[in-house]
């Protein structure tokens, strides 16, 4: 009897925890099934070409998020449309956080001067994190006539409709800023857009067009002799080029540091958008990421999701003013 009893011990302990086996094996792809985050690669949309200030900040930051977050976060470049295509792909995207994109000032005011726009920022999107700006300026070629922004816009009021300058794109913060320049100064020029900031730094230098209107990938060509800055658009002189005064210093009352984030589709579940933000802001505050910041002379701007949130609102409605007071809101 004790060895009957014995013997029965051992297989209902033996079937215990075959049940026990099963059962985990169970619960495994259930946790699967309830969404481990991220599960398999995250698509960062950068709307511009390679080459620019943001995307090589963007390279680095994904690269540092990558080792966070488990996944690879990868890159892609979709210029085109004043940098609003990432936009547009993110009303198309799941809410899943597998696909997220750079949201910069043009994202806002593409939306307001079309009549029929593909997306609404205010409604369209979840706002992640925001990171940083640019460091934007005026360049000419170094052999041209013009010293100083005066010696530019003295010379484009005189020749109207003579001067060209190149911009990122119709509605970009470039082009905002040299229409508000010229309707301070009286000038008529010529705006050129182009797809990004490679294609218009190009043209400069291949002369078909007399200047550009720019972020900081100018700098090596200005510091290997190529290009001469006039004057840069953030409230003080950056460390890198402290010999150049700002539009404030020339007499233009104007400051232009272009802030952007990170956002992701509508409807994003907060725990996916907690993850993002905490992993993107790991790596925003990295001391790899920190020097790729100050090579790009960009500085740093971190708002977390419902700040952001909140400033993009901001900056929807003082992008709607500032369209209409240049005379490009439609309507």
């Amino acid at each position: 009897m004790q060895n009957i009893t014995a013997v029965g011990r051992r297989r209902l302990l033996a079937g215990a925890s075959a049940v026990t086996a099963a059962a985990a094996g169970l619960a495994r792809p259930a946790i699967a099934q309830r969404g481990r985050f991220p599960d398999r690669p995250i698509r960062l949309i950068v709307p511009w070409n390679a080459g620019g200030s943001a995307d090589g900040q963007f390279r680095v930051l994904a690269e540092l998020a990558s080792r966070r977050l488990g996944q690879p976060v990868v890159v892609e470049n979709r210029p085109g449309a004043t940098g609003s295509l990432g936009a547009v792909a993110l009303k198309e995207a799941r809410p899943d956080g597998h696909m997220l994109s750079q949201i910069h000032l043009s994202v806002y005011r593409v939306a307001l001067l079309s009549p029929r726009p593909a997306y609404d920022p205010r409604t369209d999107f979840t706002y992640i994190i925001q990171l940083t700006g640019s460091l934007l300026g005026i360049v000419v070629r170094a052999d041209s006539p013009w010293q100083t922004l005066d010696d530019l816009l003295n010379h484009a009021r005189a020749n109207p409709g003579k001067v060209n300058y190149g911009t990122l794109g119709v509605g970009s913060s470039q082009h905002l800023v040299m229409a508000q320049i010229g309707a301070l100064r009286g000038i008529d020029w010529t705006h050129i857009p182009y797809r990004g900031t490679a294609e218009t730094l190009t043209a400069l230098l291949g002369g078909q067009i007399d200047a550009a209107a720019d972020s900081s990938a100018w700098a090596q060509f200005v510091e290997d002799g190529r290009m001469r800055l006039l004057c840069t658009w953030g409230a003080e002189r950056p460390p890198r080029f402290q010999q150049t005064p700002t539009l404030r210093e020339c007499g233009i009352d104007l400051v232009a540091d272009s802030p952007y984030g990170v956002a992701g589709p509508k409807g994003m579940d907060p725990g996916v958008v907690r993850v993002l933000h905490d992993a993107l802001k790991d790596a925003l505050f990295d001391p790899v990421h920190l020097a790729a910041l100050a090579r790009y002379d960009q500085p740093l701007l971190y708002l977390d999701s419902a700040a952001y949130a909140e400033a993009a609102r901001r900056y929807y409605e003082t992008e709607r003013e500032n369209l209409r007071r240049v005379g490009l809101l439609p309507g």
